[in-house]
């Protein structure tokens, strides 16, 4: 074991088991399983992604490169860093070949997302950010502090001292303060991931991760905060730094700050036999603390001579240091043993089971990097660190590059910054490599790429670091560079033989961690992901067996099979009773949208090909809506309710989206005009009646009204009423049939629906569903906007020509129809493709290709003419057919083209798109 008494933070009152690769351990609450390993003297916890080599546990927390594990249980969870995952009772964990799996088994665990406003967002709870945080919660500002660790207080391990006692007792002291303050919201656990303008930050706050299976069941495992601050200090700390050389990924080489941080956080000693490899005064302190937790300890300095303040403390504690060494090498395998070193130029090895490497400290300004902040690089630092200020963020502490304990707490309350105790401080050497084979230099030891691959991108003349980056996979891995990104660009720098400023570092983007998909998922998931929407009918379809399909977020009966029918016998059956008798059809999808002001004729005249002004009260119009470029934008029809109101209704996927064209005219082009627009979908539920007998079923349902041609014309509505119940009816055909719509508040659809069926018993009135609606307009060339077309198609191309105005002065997408290409003659067009073998039912979305008497297709590139858009059996015509956009359709009827089918070619005449009553005879009955 290599728990230290009196050391560590953890509760050693209480034990908790966990297995790992198979062997059951035990640890305590407050480790993380990292700790727990390393107090168990493993190691190793896997293997790397491409040489299979074995790796360890390289840091304390998030910049831990190499630590990925795979969680079993309480939940299946991949790529998690043991060093960032705590410690539950009957944890189950396994090390990784540096890849995870997916979970096999629904994740049960609810996720949630909180917004919250604050005058101040701190990010750090570390001496820096809760002085800052303290600093502003006196000044009476809303603030929100987080932390990503379990407990505030950052780096410091309670052997500084600030205001005269240990540091431990001043951050307790100023937590408590935060705590009593009603308008502070302090949240550990809790990781800003992302950065965005005007002060948003995303924030994840692990809740009851920590819990396991005593996680309370109403909670949220985890919680995204949606965070707006009218200003964000960043206090987010920095990232040490390790040193490239030959092997060294082995198991037991580790970050010097990381082997403190263990010791004194969980009580570990990580090793007994160390070998600290520096370029800075900060390993010191982790050299001194582990050798008084009883470990034996030789430190190798790089620099040419050794501080002299650390250096009189190590020689009292008889800690060996050696100026002016490198560590060139590595021995070991599971667990590294000894290190080879150059000394003033003499190779010696030392034997050791722990070595920790500092190489300096890169400044964590990710945050600021999101925002577009600038960095630059600090000779003097070796490192990057933030350049000109962002409106709105400020930067302090390590995170922007103040490292000392005394700059930190000043930075965080000014002039009011507490006392300690001020280190000397040796300039730091910027050293990126040793000496050594570059293929066995690991510079990112997650993704296996070594100093050879960077020598390898610079040979094949990459200059760019992003480009060596995504060449070499560099910062690609699940820590996104924290360890290696400076580094290969220092190595990149010497390489070229340019100053690192020059070659700059690469872009920290968001997340600055990885986050689960089910953590921004939130509560929308499954169902609740993308909103499942039912009509008033919905339970009536499910009981008449119906068969769903999605249009847009709505659930719509697409056939209702009899018992042993498939979809083809059963939408045949529906067809023909449509065409023979009556049908009804749910179409209460359909959009609708309400449009009143003085304006509103003026309004839709811009927006629509046609003429809406003109539209008298009481009649209905067919309109088309294009967009800036000319193309098909949606189609439907338009109600004149009163001189100032008017019904438009939409097809069902695109009912969102104009409504949202309709008010981004209005409110950015044309807010002089005075209309108001509403959705009103869920509140009209919409039954159109069809077929020849469609006219007797509407008189024997509402006998007081006289449903004649004379009386109710085509494309024209009339009010009435059933049991005081309004209803509005309107003679609108979408199947080139005789057909009503029936129009009634979604309270009494299910009334509405029940007295239809009842009153056309007579006539045999069937149920039809979305599938039979397709065929019906599909034989009598109706088009379906996204179906038929492509964002690609005009209203010339689809026979549309006299629903463009030529008496209207202007209209959205008018001026674009003059183009040369919106009136070449070669555009596809829409047509009809007759197979002539009247048996093969041509896939939609096949090429359309030139016939080939010798039925077989030319060498690739083959020219193609077109596609088919909609192809369906007709019971009226006995045969099947197809809707096809075709290159010069129009001129080519009477024409035959050859369709790729399964491997043969099946000839089809192209033909016009009515194929059913050219005539529109039964429209009238």
């Amino acid at each position: 074991m290599s728990r230290i008494k009196g050391y560590g933070r953890i509760d050693r009152t209480r034990t908790v088991a966990f297995t790992f690769d198979g062997v059951a351990y035990t640890g305590h609450p407050g480790d993380t399983l990292a700790s727990a390993l390393l107090a168990q003297g493993v190691h190793a916890v896997g293997t790397s992604v491409k040489f299979g080599r074995p790796r360890g546990i390289g840091a304390a927390w998030v910049e831990d490169p190499t630590g990925l594990v795979q969680i079993e249980e309480p939940f299946p969870e991949p790529m998690l860093l043991a060093a960032t995952v705590e410690l539950t009772d009957g944890l189950v964990a396994r090390g990784l070949a540096g890849q995870g799996r997916l979970a096999e088994v629904a994740d049960t665990a609810r996720y949630d997302r909180k917004h919250t406003h604050c005058d101040t967002l701190v990010v750090g709870a570390g001496p820096a950010g809760l002085l800052a945080a303290r600093s502003a919660a006196r000044r009476g500002e809303r603030v929100v502090l987080v932390d990503d660790r379990a407990d505030a207080g950052g780096s410091l391990t309670g052997t500084e001292v600030i205001d005269g006692r240990p540091s431990r007792e001043f951050v307790a002291e100023v937590v408590a303060e935060l705590a009593a303050a009603p308008e502070v919201l302090h949240l550990q656990r809790t990781t800003a991931f992302g950065q965005y303008d005007d002060g948003f930050v995303l924030a994840l706050e692990r809740r009851t991760d920590h819990l396991g299976t005593a996680a309370p069941r109403n909670l949220s495992r985890q919680r995204v905060h949606r965070i707006r601050a009218r200003h964000v200090v960043v206090a987010t700390g920095a990232h040490e730094r390790p040193v490239v050389f030959a092997d060294n990924d082995r198991p037991g080489i580790m970050l010097a700050s990381a082997a403190r941080d263990y010791l004194h956080r969980y009580g570990v000693l990580a090793g007994r036999e160390v070998v600290v490899f520096t370029t800075n005064d900060s390993a010191y302190a982790a050299a001194l603390d582990l050798e008084h937790a009883g470990a034996r300890v030789t430190v190798l300095d790089a620099r040419p001579s050794a501080p002299e303040h650390w250096a009189a403390l190590c020689r009292e504690r008889s800690i060996a240091v050696r100026p002016g060494s490198a560590v060139v090498g590595t021995t070991g395998d599971r667990r590294i043993t000894g290190v080879d070193t150059v000394t003033a130029g003499k190779a010696e090895s030392l034997p050791c089971d722990l070595l920790l490497t500092s190489g300096g400290w890169n400044p964590a300004a990710h945050l600021f990097s999101h925002v577009r902040g600038a960095l630059r690089y600090d000779p003097a630092l070796g490192a990057f660190r933030p350049a000109e200020p962002v409106p709105g963020v400020s930067v302090i502490g390590a995170a922007n590059g103040t490292f000392d304990l005394a700059g930190c707490l000043r930075d965080g309350a000014g002039d009011d910054a507490p006392a300690t105790l001020a280190e000397p401080e040796t300039a730091p050497l910027v050293l990126w490599r040793t000496e050594g084979d570059p293929a066995r230099q690991f510079v990112d030891i997650q993704r296996d790429a070594t100093v050879a691959d960077i020598e390898r991108a610079v040979g094949a003349g990459l200059r760019s670091v992003e480009h060596i980056k995504r060449y070499t996979t560099i910062g690609t891995a699940h820590d996104q560079g924290k360890t290696s990104g400076v580094i290969a660009s220092g190595i990149v720098a010497e390489l070229l033989g340019k100053p690192v400023e020059d070659t700059g570092t690469t872009t920290f983007r968001p997340p600055y961690t990885p986050v689960a998909f089910a953590a921004l998922a939130g509560r929308e998931r499954g169902k609740l992901f993308d909103p499942e929407r039912i009509t008033s009918l919905h339970s009536w379809h499910v009981a008449a067996g119906a068969v769903f399909e999605d249009v847009g977020q709505w659930k719509r009966a697409r056939f209702y099979p009899a018992p042993h029918e498939n979809m083809d016998a059963a939408v045949l059956r529906e067809c023909a009773a449509v065409r023979g008798g009556v049908g009804i059809l749910d179409g209460s999808t359909l959009g609708k949208i309400d449009v009143q002001g003085p304006d509103a004729a003026e309004l839709l005249d811009r927006l629509y090909t046609n003429m809406m002004s003109t539209l008298k009260v009481g009649r209905v119009r067919y309109g088309v809506m294009c967009g800036n470029d000319g193309m098909v934008f949606d189609d439907g029809t338009v109600l004149r309710l009163a001189e100032d109101r008017f019904l438009v209704v939409t097809t069902t996927g695109s009912a969102a989206r104009v409504l949202d064209w309709m008010e981004e005219w209005l409110q950015t082009e044309w807010p002089d005009l005075r209309v108001h627009v509403t959705s009103v979908t869920e509140q009209w539920s919409v039954f159109p009646v069809v077929g020849p007998r469609s006219r007797d079923v509407i008189a024997a349902a509402f006998p007081h009204l006289d449903v004649s041609n004379e009386a109710f014309p085509f494309m024209s509505w009339q009010d009435t009423e059933v049991d005081g119940v309004p209803v509005r009816i309107a003679r609108i055909s979408f199947s080139g049939e005789l057909a009503f719509e029936v129009n009634v508040n979604s309270w009494y659809a299910r009334a509405m629906w029940l007295r239809l069926l009842s009153a056309g018993a007579r006539w045999n009135i069937t149920p039809y569903g979305t599938e039979t609606m397709h065929v019906l307009r599909a034989e009598k060339g109706y088009p379906i906007v996204g179906q038929d077309t492509d964002g690609t198609v005009s209203p010339h191309d689809l026979g549309l020509v006299w629903a463009v105005s030529k008496k209207k002065r202007d209209f959205v997408g008018k001026r674009s129809f003059s183009r040369p290409e919106n009136t070449n003659p070669e555009r596809k067009q829409l047509v009809s493709l007759l197979p002539a073998d009247a048996r093969t039912r041509l896939p939609e979305g096949s090429q359309v290709v030139e016939f080939r008497p010798d039925g077989a297709l030319p060498p690739p590139p083959v020219p193609m003419l077109g596609h088919v858009t909609s192809s369906y059996h007709s019971a009226e015509l006995g045969r099947p057919f197809a809707l096809a956009l075709v290159k010069g359709g129009q001129s080519r009827i009477g024409d035959t083209v050859h369709v790729p089918v399964d491997g043969a070619l099946v000839p089809a005449e192209i033909g016009g798109i009515v194929l059913v009553d050219p005539e529109g005879a039964r429209r009238d009955g």
